[in-house]
């Protein structure tokens, strides 16, 4: 859920200054929906390729969001799609388990998440294709501008027809080879990598082929209409203010590109004055973040600050600039630091 500017609690964030969410800067700030993690002491996080289900971050509206998927019932549920096609349809459960289906791994990332931040995840993703399904039933793409999706808990946005067209973008239902949780979206959510979270919509009811340019939930509220996630990256492990013994320590975390994938990631350890490239874990698919390792023979004992950051496939550089999320997404380094112990 993103940040709402209205709120007392509203942030501004200023070229490096305010906020490190690694903890080399406190803040006090409250952002409804997204873990910020901690401005203090942070233990090492483990690094791994897929989240487990329960473990995947989730947000939604409103905590009523997650009372009423109790009762959805999937032999009642049904999804209509309307609007700017030849055929307008109602699809049921098993209308969308006879399609012909596909698997992707994508990472999705929350449009309030902050550097250092751990409201993002990825999963191995089952369902149906988008663009299939919308030339089936005879889309026009003469007149379309926008696809909507309208959800059972009140929520709606949309993304371009043309993004809508792309082979990537998928209805899903299964998650990390389960049926999709509740709490994620059951029975069927919008899956289109390298947009933020806001864009995939879960709980779908309704779709709607649009001719004109559909402003949804957030983007009344004066939230991003395009989404596009901005390059992130983490140090997982060691952690924050973490004392660590020996000159010779292993760094691990992630980096993620959002539309694009990662090709490097690096180090800083001199206050971003040089860098130094991280070995990279090849991933399974052009749309999740990449694990990275780094080690780090260190020079000698006592605290050391030290900076990530990721470059894309077309050698976009991820930026210092530190902004706050709203209303397209934060941007800024993650940065720690470690207490060398020689013993």
């Amino acid at each position: 859920m993103p940040f709402d500017p209205s709120s007392p609690f509203s942030l501004s964030i200023s070229r490096r200054g305010l906020l490190s969410l690694g903890g080399l800067v406190t803040a006090s700030l409250v952002l409804p929906g997204c873990d910020l993690g901690s401005m203090f002491a942070v233990p090492p996080r483990d690094t791994v390729y897929f989240t487990p289900n329960d473990k995947f971050y989730r947000v939604n509206i409103n905590e009523g969001s997650y009372e009423f998927t109790r009762d959805l019932d999937v032999e009642q549920w049904q999804m209509v799609i309307k609007g700017e096609v030849q055929n307008r349809a109602v699809m049921k459960w098993r209308d969308l388990l006879n399609r012909e289906s596909f698997d992707q791994a994508v990472t999705l990332m929350c449009i309030d998440t902050l550097p250092g931040g751990s409201s993002l995840g990825t999963a191995m993703w089952r369902g149906i294709s988008l663009k299939k399904l919308l030339t089936d039933l005879g889309a026009d793409e003469e007149t379309s501008r926008d696809v909507i999706f309208r959800a059972a808990d009140g929520y709606h946005d949309s993304i371009p027809f043309s993004r809508a067209m792309e082979d990537d973008v998928m209805l899903a239902y299964l998650m990390n080879g389960e049926k999709l949780p509740k709490d994620h979206g059951f029975p069927v959510r919008l899956i289109v990598p390298g947009l933020y979270g806001i864009k995939n919509v879960k709980w779908i009811t309704e779709i709607e082929v649009y001719n004109g340019d559909y402003q949804g939930h957030w983007q009344k509220k004066g939230w991003t209409d395009d989404g596009t996630i901005h390059i992130f990256s983490r140090i997982d492990s060691p952690g924050h203010y973490q004392s660590i013994v020996g000159l010779s320590q292993r760094l691990r975390g992630i980096a993620y590109g959002g539309p694009e994938t990662i090709i490097d990631v690096q180090l800083s350890f001199d206050q971003e004055k040089t860098w130094v490239s991280a070995e990279l874990d090849t991933p399974l698919s052009p749309y999740t973040w990449v694990i990275w390792n780094y080690d780090w023979a260190v020079p000698r004992a006592g605290k050391h600050m030290v900076s990530v950051r990721a470059i894309d496939a077309k050698g976009k550089v991820q930026t210092s600039e530190m902004t706050r999320p709203q209303p397209a997404g934060a941007t800024g380094l993650h940065s720690i630091v470690l207490d060398v112990i020689i013993v």
